[in-house]
């Protein structure tokens, strides 16, 4: 039985770890119950906060925002409010300049009503302007409700920017549970994309010599584990089956603000999402969830480690091959477009493809081999194993099924790394001179189980 989850250990105090570091959060409030709608007001009047700006679009206006701000308006709370006409919203610099323009001068606290692109966006504004901000969660549907960083899409580049976190987090776990199912199974699926992204950073550790927490792994160990347990009851909408999920989100969420970073919930396949994400933005297509592209890239990278586990590597060829960077740009050009600019600037600054760096990870890979595919065998399920569970709510475990097509799913393993300086699976094939011969036998592994 998994371990219970209790948020609240972690509020208002400083924890001495043992990786060397003290943890802490700033984090007020957490209120995942029934009624969190009715306390809100009392909270913010507790607080001392006199003008909140209420910013919502469309879906999460009518699913609580216009509830919670009659709730408001009845507690004597003071209030104005920005609805975003958007239905799939896009957090680009049009987005976030709406919401700037139509903040009051006067307002001290930003109220976030929504899940990931919302909380994104104020998160981000918030910091900008040295405001609080408060998420009423609408959807348990990813991880970022608390971590420090707000992700955002500019000049067409999905960039993650330091900003900070909430001082509370409010979610009814009745109306959580009559979120779109789509967007429930897409906050499951982010939390099963933490077996490749725990294993990711482990590599980092043990190759780059990458800070790693133990603690922090498995806190989002534990995530996981209330996740994989509570799965199967979530497609009945049980109210204590989705509230699980959303604490299993924040506990993630609090695991990256103890780093500083993403670290311990985004690995590769965060990195094949985002190059879908800007894929979509740049062709204009109709955006997916976050968290519904993550799982299908689970299972992407998780078929991938499972091939890598039983290779025979042939660590003599893999120094010979050079790096073609005259190639590579113009992959990069015809694949990034508008956004190429930025990849390109971000190699010259960081040099990930250096062929001298590549060969003394090269000679660390033949010296410790056997460890490498023992942590691979030990740390990651099945693919089978996800797509069951994905697949019982109706989440999508094929990138067919979410018109992403074979060349960007090919394109997407060669050239995904490049949208962060992070070490993680991707630049192990690319190390290895596995990157083209794994994309190809992805998309054949996707065409055949579709």
């Amino acid at each position: 039985m998994a371990k219970k989850i209790d948020l609240k250990q972690y509020l208002g105090k400083e924890m001495k770890c043992g990786c060397g570091r003290t943890h802490s959060t700033p984090l007020d409030e957490l209120d995942i119950d029934r009624g969190a709608l009715n306390r809100l007001p009392a909270y913010i009047q507790r607080k001392g906060y006199k003008k909140v700006y209420l910013v919502a679009d469309t879906n999460t206006w009518q699913a609580l925002g216009k509830e919670e701000a009659g709730e408001l308006d009845k507690a004597g709370v003071s209030f104005s409010q920005y609805i975003l006409p958007y239905t799939d919203l896009i957090p680009n610099e049009q987005s976030v300049g709406e919401v700037v323009i139509h903040c009051p001068a006067d307002c001290d606290l930003i109220l976030a009503v929504g899940s990931g692109t919302i909380n994104d966006m104020c998160k981000f504004i918030s910091a900008r302007l040295k405001l609080d901000y408060i998420i009423l969660a609408s959807a348990p549907s990813m991880d970022g409700f608390v971590s420090v960083g707000a992700a955002l899409i500019v000049s067409h580049v999905k960039t993650t920017y330091d900003a900070h976190c909430p001082v509370a987090v409010f979610g009814d776990p009745d109306i959580l549970a009559q979120a779109p199912m789509k967007m429930i199974s897409a906050g499951l699926a982010d939390i099963l994309g933490k077996h490749t992204c725990l294993l990711d950073w482990k590599m980092a550790h043990l190759i780059n010599g990458e800070y790693y927490c133990d603690e922090v792994a498995q806190m989002v160990r534990d995530a996981l584990a209330v996740v994989t347990e509570e799965g199967p009851k979530i497609k009945d909408r049980n109210p204590d089956a989705v509230k699980a999920v959303m604490e299993a989100l924040v506990l993630t969420g609090i695991a990256m603000y103890f780093t500083g970073n993403s670290r311990p919930a985004s690995g590769c396949e965060h990195h094949m999402s985002h190059y879908w994400e800007m894929k979509f933005e740049m062709e204009g297509k109709k955006p997916v969830l976050h968290g519904t592209k993550v799982g299908i890239n689970t299972i992407a990278a998780t078929y991938m480690y499972r091939m890598l586990a039983a290779e025979d590597i042939d660590f003599k060829a893999a120094k010979q091959k050079d790096f073609d960077y005259k190639g590579w740009k113009e992959r990069v050009e015809r694949c990034y477009v508008d956004a190429a600019p930025g990849i390109i600037a971000l190699e010259d600054k960081c040099q990930k493809n250096n062929i001298e760096a590549r060969n003394k990870r090269l000679d660390f890979y033949e010296e410790h081999w056997d460890e490498m595919k023992k942590l691979i065998n030990e740390n990651l399920p099945t693919v089978e194993a996800l797509r069951d569970l994905l697949s019982l709510l109706g989440g999508a475990v094929n990138p067919a099924q979410i018109e992403v097509s074979t060349e960007m799913v090919k394109d997407g393993v060669v050239l995904a790394k490049e949208v962060r300086d992070r070490f993680t699976l991707l630049q192990i094939l690319w190390d290895l001179g596995l990157s083209e011969d794994y994309s190809l036998r992805l998309a054949d592994y996707f065409e055949k189980n579709q």
